[in-house]
């Protein structure tokens, strides 16, 4: 046979079967809340499990910044998605995504803002940050990291731009780093950044003090896009659920850097709505008045 005439077969053969292969795996977006290879590795071992309960292969995507993780979400580019509990507001409403658990970490079931200083700053009060740089740990759908701090901010009577200036991190633990080492005068995240190994390892926490936190609300929530079938959801929910009740499942949350999953529905994020329209309403009454 002409070799020729092999290689364009072959050719021919791969370029058929890698869109039937990309579309056969079920997709799992992973927002940058850490870096993108401490993420792959973290959730590597639950998506693994995940590809044995489903029966199909489970990728895991970080993208390398908020931005174009965002982009992954509206395009509807994942089956499965973890991230923050604006995102999942926006994307429930805007592109129905639905969700199915949301995390429990250091054994708590809710989350706060929170704005961190240096114990050595000589900030002891919201209403000290006049005139500060804030460095939030993310872009402005951050909900630990932007809209709670964002709300603690706004409460104090402190208005973005005028008052305070900002500036942001690629994470939250890039703004707490970047505050230790002084880079800015206060650091927007969620109140359980202290605990994080990746900020623990870089910076000594004890130097470190959280100044103010938001209200509390449900920890990050994991969703699904609204094409995938409801056979698929309830296996994933529950297979979820579950890993705390084996000795393997809790090896997997200990990679994740859980404690657990809870079950959560849509109703539980009534508070993050309630403090995402504030921040929104406000910011547009700001704007208008410069």
């Amino acid at each position: 046979m002409n070799r020729k005439y092999v290689l364009t077969i072959a050719v021919l053969c791969t370029v058929l079967i890698e869109p039937i292969q990309a579309f056969a795996d079920i997709k799992l977006g992973v927002f940058p809340r850490r870096p993108a290879d401490v993420t792959q590795k973290t959730f590597q071992p639950l998506a693994e499990q995940m590809s044995k309960e489903l029966g199909e292969t489970v990728q895991v995507i970080v993208p390398p910044n908020f931005k174009e993780f965002w982009k992954g979400v509206e395009n509807k580019e994942y089956d499965i998605v973890h991230y923050n509990q604006y995102h999942y507001v926006k994307s429930n409403k805007e592109y129905g995504y639905r969700v199915i658990v949301a995390n429990e970490e250091f054994g708590n079931k809710s989350i706060a803002g929170a704005l961190i200083v240096r114990k050595d700053s000589g900030i002891n009060s919201v209403s000290d940050l006049k005139g500060k740089t804030i460095l939030f740990g993310g872009g402005k759908k951050a909900m630990g990291s932007y809209i709670a701090p964002t709300a603690i901010l706004q409460k104090a009577g402190l208005k973005e731009g005028i008052d305070y200036k900002v500036k942001f991190a690629k994470n939250p633990p890039s703004a707490v780093v970047g505050v230790y080492k002084k880079q800015a005068d206060v650091a927007a995240s969620g109140n359980v950044i202290l605990k994080i190994k990746g900020v623990t390892k870089k910076i000594d926490t004890s130097e470190m003090k959280i100044l103010a936190e938001s209200d509390s609300f449900i920890h990050l929530p994991w969703a699904v896009k609204d094409s995938l079938s409801p056979e698929k959801t309830d296996k994933l929910q529950s297979f979820m659920l579950s890993l705390g009740d084996s000795k393997e499942g809790k090896l997997i949350l200990k990679a994740a850097k859980v404690t657990g999953f809870q079950k959560v529905s849509d109703d539980d994020f009534s508070v993050v709505r309630d403090i995402a329209a504030n921040v929104e309403l406000l910011n547009k009454q700001f704007a208008s008045d410069q």
